[in-house]
């Protein structure tokens, strides 16, 4: 989309803002500040970056580097939100697992261009969606595993081991985390128009190159944030994946 660098861009940001602060107010909950902060922080982010961005899509070693603040950062994120600082290590690798094969296939078997101005743009949506998927798989596995606590104590009681026990408590929820992309995957063209597609459209591309585009990303946003799930799940009923407070309870 074309966006008019004028003081209506200011104004449409300071509206936006105030109708998620105003909404926050009513809902009573308490994320007035947090939306400030984040909207600040992601119009002084893109700024800086974007004059990153210029030199790293025309140099390959600078893209991969700057791939690789993007995977850092989307780690602590996660982690935070899951509150699981402590197994940050175990995050990052149920991530990496997302993202490695999503990207040797796509640049692997030449469907794009081995480059710099081709790696930015796919390892940042490749990566942002493993975060998401794992922040939502960590906040509400955490949250069931704590809920169903004494069904977890009493599978232990009838002789099962802790792998089995945590997922008898949890497989329920377990496939909630890749519900949203599903979604976008079924109803895209329908309800959105991504990013990808969009992209290629005002590139010069045509209709036919973005619908690839798109339909290539999604389903390798797909691919990750199933591999991504699947191993966050199996390095949680390991004991490996887990926050302090449930490490202690499940006396790991």
């Amino acid at each position: 989309m074309i966006v008019n660098l004028d003081w209506q861009l200011g104004l449409a940001l300071v509206l936006l803002v105030t109708v998620a602060v105003l909404s926050s107010l009513r809902g009573g909950y308490k994320q007035e500040s947090d939306v400030v902060v984040a909207a600040s922080r992601a119009a002084l982010q893109l700024a800086a970056v974007s004059v990153v961005i210029v030199f790293c899509l025309q140099h390959l070693w600078a893209a991969s580097l700057f791939c690789l603040l993007m995977f850092a950062v989307a780690v602590r994120t996660t982690v935070k939100r899951t509150a699981a600082g402590n197994a940050w290590p175990w995050t990052a690798l149920a991530m990496l697992c997302g993202v490695v094969p999503v990207l040797a296939i796509i640049f692997g078997t030449g469907t794009s261009p081995f480059s710099g101005a081709a790696l930015v743009p796919i390892a940042g949506i490749v990566i942002g969606n493993m975060m998401t998927a794992h922040t939502l798989f960590g906040r509400r596995q955490f949250a069931c595993l704590r809920e169903n606590f004494p069904g977890y104590e009493a599978a232990l009681s009838i002789g099962l081991q802790r792998p089995e026990a945590i997922k008898l408590v949890t497989e329920s929820t377990a496939r909630e985390a890749l519900v949203p992309n599903l979604d976008t995957t079924r109803t895209v063209g329908l309800v959105t128009l991504p990013g990808a597609f969009v992209g290629v459209l005002l590139g010069g591309g045509s209709a036919l190159q973005a619908g690839a585009a798109q339909v290539l990303v999604l389903v390798g946003i797909m691919a990750g944030q199933s591999v991504t799930v699947v191993m966050a799940n199996e390095l949680m009923q390991r004991g490996l994946l887990l926050p302090a407070d449930l490490r202690e309870r499940l006396h790991v």
